[in-house]
């Protein structure tokens, strides 16, 4: 079980800086209060100024482009098509990439709120926690704030000048494994991204919040992550190993 860590309350702004560098006092925090607005307004910020990056470094007809060609399937069908209607798809699927892009903070609730259930439905039912949904969403939100710390990063190096010939958006920078290895398989390199600095980071940082929260040791609160985790390896692996 873990040691009780009598903390004050800490205000919004603390639990975020704690959250970097005493991560404990953050998830301690919880347990009186599962507010996380303040790291999704972060996130938001942050994503906004890389998308902004992107759209103006890249340009999101290059990221549209890249995505087709890694789908052999959608690339086969616009490969068919004469060259004019092969642009306009092209533009389309650019558009649509960009809206997605900016509609992120959408996504980051679903994705949130899916993982946070399944992480819950798991400590509570697996480990007899006793938790509330708030609470693990709250933990969730807290520990993706390395991604949004990443998502700064590549904003800085892409506005730094750095080549954007090879860049990938869905793995943007050289902080895991599959960053490098252009030359094996798509289901390898989507399974070595998983390694990557950042997400260790934030995987840390929900074990240390699982474990806090629910009252769980931290071989406990391991299991519960990890074994999301791996499947989201094992699912991501397969599916890009089917439509490369």
């Amino acid at each position: 079980m873990p040691e009780e860590l009598e903390v004050a309350p800490l205000s919004e702004g603390a639990r975020l800086v704690d959250t970097f560098v005493a991560p404990s006092k953050t998830f301690m925090d919880i347990r009186r209060s599962a507010s996380w607005w303040l790291p999704f307004v972060f996130m938001i910020l942050t994503g906004i100024v890389f998308t902004t990056a992107v759209d103006k470094k890249v340009g999101f007809d290059q990221i549209a482009q890249q995505q087709i060609e890694k789908n052999k399937f959608a690339a086969d069908q616009i490969n068919a098509l004469p060259p004019e209607q092969r642009a306009v798809q092209y533009h389309k699927a650019a558009q649509r990439t960009k809206v997605i892009s900016y509609c992120f903070p959408v996504l980051i609730l679903i994705f949130a709120a899916i993982i946070s259930l399944l992480w819950w439905a798991t400590v509570n039912f697996a480990f007899g926690a006793k938790t509330k949904y708030s609470q693990i969403f709250a933990i969730w939100m807290y520990s993706a704030l390395p991604k949004a710390i990443m998502s700064l990063v590549v904003t800085i190096v892409l506005f730094a000048g750095v080549s954007t010939d090879n860049f990938d958006m869905q793995n943007p920078l050289g902080t895991n494994p599959g960053y490098y290895m252009s030359d094996a398989g798509a289901g390898l390199r989507a399974a070595l991204s998983f390694f990557d600095l950042f997400g260790i980071w934030s995987i840390f940082l929900a074990i240390i919040g699982i474990a806090i929260v629910a009252n769980k040791s931290k071989a406990q609160a391991a299991i519960v992550v990890l074994s999301w985790w791996i499947l989201g390896l094992l699912l991501s692996a397969g599916g890009a190993a089917l439509t490369s």
